[in-house]
């Protein structure tokens, strides 16, 4: 058996959050899960919502598991660490799904490592893991306008013209971890950045 890949969406836990654009994370692990026919369950010792699947069929598809931490963004480290533990999942074999002011709205920058441009929720999993080499897709949100304070920005709803566009670029950030996952970082990062 394979080592499974722990794919963790980043996002804040409740309704009234649900279409934030800090839950772009959330949204692409559920995409992954519908994909697959996975159903996601409370692991209460991890204080995550957890799905097993395969990324294919047969024993040789690689083993997913997917993760959406319910300790709200700023402690989503806590329920990586255990889940990488109790699954026995290397930080190589970690995919971080998260959004990112510092991109444009849609467009997606995959990476191994590196810092955490502010953001709570790789803070928080590069903390309790031990290590920031845990690979990270990035899906653009763009930066608030005007003087709208980035920590509003983030917890409103997408935009009526950005959501028109929203399914496919969630499907997109998708298909980007599958191909990690299956081809490695360098072809993803290939077909997935913007020329």
């Amino acid at each position: 058996m394979s080592e499974p890949w722990l794919v963790v969406g980043l996002g804040n836990p409740g309704s009234e959050y649900a279409k934030n654009r800090h839950n772009a994370g959330f949204m692409i692990v559920d995409l992954i899960a519908e994909r697959t026919g996975a159903r996601f369950g409370r692991q209460r010792k991890a204080a995550a919502d957890v799905a097993e699947a395969r990324l294919g069929v047969g024993e040789s598809a690689p083993r997913l598991v997917l993760a959406k931490p319910m300790t709200y963004m700023n402690l989503s480290g806590g329920p990586s660490a255990w889940l990488s533990q109790f699954y026995k999942v290397p930080v190589e074999r970690i995919i971080a799904a998260h959004d990112e002011l510092d991109i444009p709205f849609g467009e997606l920058r995959l990476k191994r490592g590196g810092g955490e441009g502010g953001h709570n929720g790789l803070r928080s999993m590069a903390k309790s893991l031990g290590s920031k080499e845990f690979y990270r897709v990035r899906f653009g949100i763009g930066r608030p306008p005007g003087r709208q304070d980035p920590a509003d920005y983030v917890l409103r709803d997408f935009t009526a013209t950005e959501r028109k566009e929203l399914d496919f670029l969630i499907d997109r950030a998708a298909d980007a971890i599958e191909m990690i996952i299956k081809s490695g970082l360098e072809p993803a990062q290939n077909a997935y950045h913007a020329g």
